[in-house]
């Protein structure tokens, strides 16, 4: 049930973060400068939530299959997950 939780939340932050992204692209040129240094994090942020959205779907499917491999794609995904934590967590 937690993955299932996890691999939904991280699925939904990458969906929104894209959004986002296409949203920024249609601005105009004069916002659209305004928001030039957003765009580095934004991509940065939407590839660490989609590779954990990867591994939550990996080791959701692995877990329900009774895979031999869930516990290589569990240990990827508390990894990735790890990675978030640590680049986001407040300094």
């Amino acid at each position: 049930m937690l993955l299932g939780i996890l691999m939904g939340s991280a699925v939904s932050l990458a969906a929104g973060l894209l959004m986002t992204w296409i949203t920024l692209l249609f601005l105009p040129s004069k916002y659209a400068s305004q928001l030039t240094a957003e765009r580095a994090p934004l991509g940065e942020a939407i590839a660490v939530f989609t590779l954990i959205s990867g591994a939550a779907a990996l080791s959701f499917y692995g877990e329900l299959r009774v895979r031999q491999w869930r516990f290589g794609a569990h240990a990827a995904t508390l990894a990735l997950l790890g990675l978030a934590v640590w680049i986001y967590w407040p300094r």
